[in-house]
């Protein structure tokens, strides 16, 4: 029997960065575009490679492209950190896991290193399958924490528990990550959100913009450890930001949730050097109406658009600029 898992990509709506300080942040995941994993039990235990991990290329042009397009570490680390999270796991909570092994593969057509969560998809997939193999059941909460430590803990990553929490849910989630819950229970209070009241969303990305996850939280981290007063406040922004956006969507104040959405650009713009191309993005789609932001580190935005003009005009003008734009599919499962 093959398992067969699916895992998606992350929008942040509103409050990012702050989720690994703290603060509050609003994201759903979206199904046009998947991380999907296939498990079956085999006498060993076997990784399957994939594109993201081949070590062969025609020449080092064909390199290149490969480590602009995935980045210079490919899946294979992050689904050996899984395992051992989840062994380490189960250990800890005396889950008998039953005496069977499995082979491993995995596919994604994410667009990577765009700050859409690739990665962590590509490492809820494969927890979801191992969970259904060995029929270990962990809430989402939980399961959201393991698979931030295999990026935080085991693999040196610097990232926020957002993403992961959006993943475990899979549906749209208010998050608050407050100090004191975080150090009492181990993660932040969720709230799952009503879609009905959404404003229309669009995502647009252009793959070559990779801001980079690991640098822009590392020198961010690095401020807010030292007390950085620009820092310490604009988390605290983006907080208060995130309580604002929440309370417009119940009145379905889209004008509002419109301005939220730029401020929140506006207030990164302001602490974190951002590069031209994404600014670009921000830009372009402002001028035809829309509101816009990173949907995480760079190389995507998400917006809202009043209507189906303001959407034509929007992709027009950023399909002319070599930008994809499209309509995510909320997953509301």
């Amino acid at each position: 029997m093959i398992i067969e898992t699916f895992s998606y990509p992350r929008a942040a709506v509103i409050g990012n960065p702050s989720d690994g300080y703290y603060g509050k942040t609003i994201a759903f995941v979206f199904s046009n575009f998947r991380a999907n994993v296939q498990l079956y039990q085999t006498p060993e235990l076997e990784i399957k490679p994939q594109r993201l991990d081949i070590t062969s290329y025609k020449d080092m042009k064909s390199l290149v492209e490969d480590i602009n397009f995935a980045g210079y570490y490919g899946g294979m680390r992050l689904l050996k950190g899984m395992i051992k999270v989840f062994y380490e796991y189960c250990v800890k909570n005396n889950i008998q896991l039953a005496s069977k092994n499995f082979t491993i593969r995995y596919q994604s057509n994410i667009p990577l290193r765009l700050g859409l969560a690739g990665s962590s998809a590509i490492l809820s997939a494969f927890l979801k399958a191992m969970c259904l193999f060995y029929e270990v059941y962990i809430d989402p909460a939980t399961f959201a924490n393991l698979v931030l430590s295999v990026e935080n803990g085991e693999l040196g990553i610097s990232a926020g528990l957002q993403d992961r929490v959006a993943q475990a849910f899979e549906k749209p989630v208010f998050m608050d990550f407050n100090k004191k819950t975080m150090e009492e229970k181990g993660h932040g209070k969720y709230k799952v959100l009503n879609t009905a009241n959404f404003p229309n969303f669009y995502i647009a990305f252009r793959k070559n913009l990779s801001e980079g996850t690991e640098t822009i939280h590392n020198n961010l981290k690095a401020r807010f450890n030292i007390g950085e007063e620009k820092v310490l406040e604009a988390m605290k922004r983006w907080g208060q930001i995130t309580e604002e956006f929440k309370t417009a969507l119940y009145n379905k104040d889209c004008e509002l949730m419109h301005q939220l959405i730029d401020e929140n650009f506006d207030l990164r713009r302001s602490l974190i050097p951002i590069s031209k191309g994404n600014i670009e993005m921000v830009e372009l789609a402002r001028s035809v109406g829309g509101s816009a932001k990173f949907t995480g580190s760079g190389g995507a935005i998400i917006g809202t658009y009043k209507d189906e003009l303001m959407y034509s005009k929007l992709k027009d003008t950023l399909n002319n600029n070599n930008i994809e734009v499209i309509k995510p599919n909320i997953v509301n499962n």
